[in-house]
């Protein structure tokens, strides 16, 4: 029989003999291990409990396994997109909702002439509508920001000037055919338009002033009837030329024909004058589009001043004559000053008179006074050139050279000018008012 081994072989103390230190600490080893393994099995039973628990509320919801592996495969998104969208749900209830904005960047407040430009007049006559429009922009301005620019003062002068649109492919295949025959003369003047001012030139390019130049150019060459070919032949007509001088009714082979060509705005000189430039610029500056500019002022120099383009521009010397004409009944003493002087409308008022004051700056004062001329007629312009002499009066009194203070009028204030010309208007007799009106014809 095998002996029984003492228990301190075994390591473990016996009931008499003391224990060691180093039993001790396998003892408390032990007893830790046991307390240890005994409290994670309580935890980790008690999670169990707790997630069977949330199973059976939620039977939709997924194994923790399974959540863990769909969040590994969604894309991770940041705590700013957390944030902002936890902010767009729950928005503050003392937060107020921005104010409406409209197409043209105005708040939803409208002018009443914005209001009646967009909806249209309550009635259904057209003609009561462009009445009320007109009285709009002489009693409201036109809103503008500081440069002058208006979201609907384009459309505005499509309006009262009863231009139809335009379609784009129409100007861009005048832009195609390249340069016009009165190329030349365009790039002699576009570069020093409004050379001084730096609205016009921030958002007007040389570039886009000459397209549309020479765009009209094409145009007006277009229009021009073309000559029909003789039943003779050219040997024969160059004997008639030699054997007969002409006389006045001779030069023109064609009948009434030649003549109509050289009455009418489109004869060879008209494609372009010096000073449709700056009379284009307002346009360009003011639309939206080359379209809209080309389509307005090639509206504006063949149908409301065809006068003005004609190779002698007889019509814009026939205005000076009225500004002359217009101050000897309005203010007698400042003409017979300026007459006797030697200073007729002639020497001063020229630029004036062509571009509808476009040459005076500011540019945005301009634009107010266009306003005024579309809604009531472009004859205005020589009585808002008498209202401008007037302003000056003192100034040209004291001047013993009253030249030098007219070689360049002060800056525009169209407000000032629109009503002062509407004062000066009850002046004119009726005879001469209508020659205004018919003088650019």
């Amino acid at each position: 029989m095998a002996k029984s081994q003492p228990s301190w072989a075994l390591g473990v103390p016996g009931p008499d003999t003391p224990a060691s230190p180093r039993t001790m600490r396998t003892l408390r080893k032990i007893q830790s291990h046991q307390v240890l393994s005994t409290s994670s099995a309580l935890i980790a039973q008690t999670q169990a409990s707790r997630q069977a628990g949330s199973h059976e509320a939620d039977p939709s919801a997924a194994t923790p396994g399974a959540a863990t592996r769909a969040r590994a495969h969604r894309r991770a998104r940041s705590n700013s997109d957390a944030a902002s969208r936890e902010a767009a749900a729950t928005p503050p209830a003392n937060q107020r909702r921005p104010a409406r904005k409209t197409g043209s960047g105005i708040g939803v407040k409208r002018s009443l002439l914005e209001n009646l430009l967009r909806d249209g007049p309550q009635s259904s006559n057209p003609h009561e509508g462009l009445r009320e429009l007109k009285y709009l922009v002489l009693s409201s301005r036109v809103d503008a920001d500081g440069d002058g620019m208006s979201p609907y003062r384009i459309y505005l002068w499509l309006v009262l000037l009863n231009v139809p649109p335009m379609p784009t492919d129409d100007y861009l295949a005048l832009i195609h055919r390249g340069r016009s025959p009165a190329y030349a003369k365009i790039r002699n003047d576009t570069f020093r338009t409004l050379a001084t001012d730096p609205l016009f030139k921030r958002r007007v390019t040389e570039a886009s002033l000459i397209r549309l130049l020479n765009a009209v150019a094409w145009k007006l060459h277009d229009s021009r009837p073309k000559p029909r070919s003789r039943p003779s032949s050219r040997r024969r007509e160059m004997e008639l030329l030699v054997n007969a001088p002409p006389s006045i009714s001779e030069e023109s082979p064609f009948g009434g024909e030649l003549e109509k060509v050289t009455n009418s705005t489109t004869s060879d000189s008209a494609m372009y004058v010096q000073g449709m430039n700056v009379l284009c610029a307002p346009f360009l500056y003011a639309a939206r589009s080359e379209v809209e500019a080309f389509a307005l002022f090639h509206y504006f120099v063949t149908r409301e001043c065809p006068g003005y383009i004609r190779g002698a521009m007889d019509g814009v010397h026939k205005g000076l004559r009225l500004v002359d004409r217009c101050l000897e009944i309005v203010e007698p003493k400042l003409a017979a000053y300026l007459f006797s002087k030697g200073m007729h409308a002639e020497l001063y008022a020229f630029p004036s008179v062509l571009t509808l004051c476009a040459c005076t700056p500011p540019l945005p004062e301009v634009l107010h006074l266009w306003d005024f001329l579309f809604a009531y007629g472009p004859h205005l312009n020589i009585l808002c050139i008498v209202a401008q002499l007037i302003r000056m009066r003192d100034l040209i009194f004291e001047s013993p050279s009253p030249n030098k203070i007219l070689r360049s009028f002060p800056p525009l204030d169209a407000k000032e000018i629109i009503a002062l010309t509407v004062l000066l208007v009850r002046k004119i007799p009726e005879d001469l008012y209508a020659e205004m009106i018919s003088h650019a014809k």
